[in-house]
């Protein structure tokens, strides 16, 4: 088994969900006392956040780009990066590392292209549905996304700096998620791209009209089947 360096903190309310999932894979695809080969760099999200609200990208790549570097001289085989939004800045990131980058955006694509699926609605960050460095990438792979209204929009980034990563989960904004994901399907799309690694603490298969793809749980998936 190759060993997965996790880039994570970005929340740590997801980063806890990559390493719950990557234990519970494990265990089914190899049953007995199997557990993942997994470094985790969890990061202060709070110093990253305040970057991501001044537009320093570039500050931001340089922290995640010394974070990479460790991983890989920390004997990491396969680099995530535990975070939708974070990717804005992956191509600077991966400056001199040797070891390959699992893009959360081409696993999720290729899980939708597999299941048929062509024009799927896209949840997450105001960074990841209103720039392009995300939208591209689903593209490119012949997708075409969707993402909600403006209102919508703020809305979704809103509950999720201020609630979930946070830990933060109430009813009201489930309902307002549930919602939200309905005009989507409503504006025809037949699938939901849960964009951002936290969303999945509100919606899935059960609250949702349509196929549901988790960015987190589809990343991980990839990752373990790339290191066995």
């Amino acid at each position: 088994m190759k060993t997965i360096g996790i880039l994570g903190g970005m929340s740590a309310a997801s980063t806890q969900i990559y390493y719950k999932e990557f234990v519970e894979l494990t265990r089914r695809k190899l049953g007995g006392l199997h557990s993942p080969e997994l470094l985790i760099r969890s990061l202060d999200f709070e110093r990253v956040e305040k970057l991501q609200a001044a537009g320093d990208w570039e500050a931001a790549a340089a922290i995640l780009n010394r974070e990479a570097l460790a991983l890989e001289c920390g004997g990491a085989e396969i680099l995530m990066l535990a975070t939708n939004t974070m990717h804005k800045v992956a191509d600077s990131m991966m400056a001199g590392v040797s070891i390959p980058l699992l893009h959360i955006a081409d696993a999720t694509s290729q899980a939708i292209l597999r299941s048929g699926l062509s024009r799927p609605g896209l949840m997450a960050t105001a960074f990841t549905m209103e720039q392009s460095f995300y939208t591209d990438r689903l593209l490119d792979q012949g997708l075409t996304p969707v993402t909600p209204d403006a209102s919508d929009r703020a809305e979704t980034h809103s509950i999720i700096y201020g609630e979930l990563c946070r830990d933060i989960i109430t009813d009201k904004s489930r309902l307002a998620f549930e919602r939200i994901a309905q005009r989507l399907v409503e504006q025809g799309c037949d699938c939901l791209i849960l964009g951002c690694t936290e969303v999945g603490m509100l919606l899935n298969e059960k609250n949702v009209s349509v196929p549901v793809f988790d960015t987190t749980l589809i990343h991980c998936e990839a990752a373990l089947t790339i290191a066995l």
